[in-house]
């Protein structure tokens, strides 16, 4: 069998891996219809605190938001705050599913089998990452339906194919962030208290329902090592202010390295992890 045919067939087989593991992921979150309660509720609950705070110190009819537009240009700040919130969402969600993945099919008694296949182990959290993305796809679906008719919020303004270009970006970002999270769960067997770690650490510094020129110094230097922090100001940008590429543009600069390094960093992370659960025997301990 020539090289070529080897490699057509290893890219065939990797396809069918990652769609079976997909598959398999897709039929445990059919079994369960109640999840998608959740993608119904929290869209509307969550940002709903910091609705009413707005609302509050905005005065009646937003007669005190003038700093506020001066700092982010804009008034409207309900749609500052749930695009912030939505981002955020997705992001703890994402935290969850795809950074508790490994840890669950350890639970589940399904890992130490499932690492004995002879396929890249990397598979088995990508083929799960897949049917992630795809849930996180409906539920932000979801969200921009149901900020427009309960909010009155319009996420789709702007440029369209600009903000198809940042949410491929963010998702790039994000799953890069969860590949990492779920290598590390997987090393300390301990994923509740590393989710409200580091999802604590985006919700202070990431301005999602502040701006950031009202932090000090030290925390804005935190904020700009977050990729999200580029991913909801040119977000805001384009839908608020009709922002355009150019004017964007240097968020769009840190979104692509983020975009490149941040899966890197991801599958080193796993790849440390995988070669330490080979060398200690500790994949099957609880």
């Amino acid at each position: 069998m020539s090289h070529q045919s080897l490699i057509r067939h290893s890219w065939r087989s990797e396809l069918r891996v990652l769609a079976a593991i997909a598959h398999k992921e897709w039929t445990l979150f059919r079994r369960y219809p109640s999840w998608m309660a959740a993608f119904v509720i929290w869209p509307v609950l969550f940002p709903l605190g910091y609705v009413f705070v707005g609302r509050t110190l905005g005065g009646p009819n937003g007669a005190d938001t003038a700093t506020f537009q001066q700092l982010t240009g804009t008034s409207d700040y309900l749609s500052y705050i749930v695009i912030g919130s939505t981002l955020y969402m997705w992001l703890n969600m994402t935290l969850w599913d795809v950074g508790f993945q490994l840890r669950a099919e350890q639970m589940r008694g399904t890992l130490e089998s499932n690492w004995l296949c002879p396929i890249p182990r990397i598979s088995i959290l990508l083929g799960s990452t897949i049917t992630k993305l795809g849930t996180a796809l409906i539920f932000l679906l979801i969200t921009v339906v149901e900020f427009w008719v309960v909010f009155g919020v319009r996420l789709w303004q702007g440029d369209v194919r600009l903000l198809l270009l940042l949410l491929l970006l963010a998702i790039a970002s994000i799953y890069g962030i969860a590949m990492a999270f779920a290598s590390l769960v997987l090393r300390f067997k301990e994923a509740n208290a590393m989710v409200f770690m580091v999802r604590g650490l985006f919700l202070v510094f990431c301005g999602i329902t502040y701006p950031i020129a009202v932090m000090p110094g030290w925390m804005r230097t935190i904020s700009a090592v977050l990729p999200l922090t580029y991913a909801i100001h040119a977000i805001r940008a384009v839908t608020l202010s009709q922002a355009t590429f150019t004017q964007i543009w240097p968020d769009i600069q840190w979104l692509l390295v983020f975009a490149v390094v941040l899966p890197i960093l991801g599958y080193v992370a796993f790849a440390v992890t995988e070669r330490r659960a080979r060398r200690s025997g500790t994949l099957g301990q609880y």
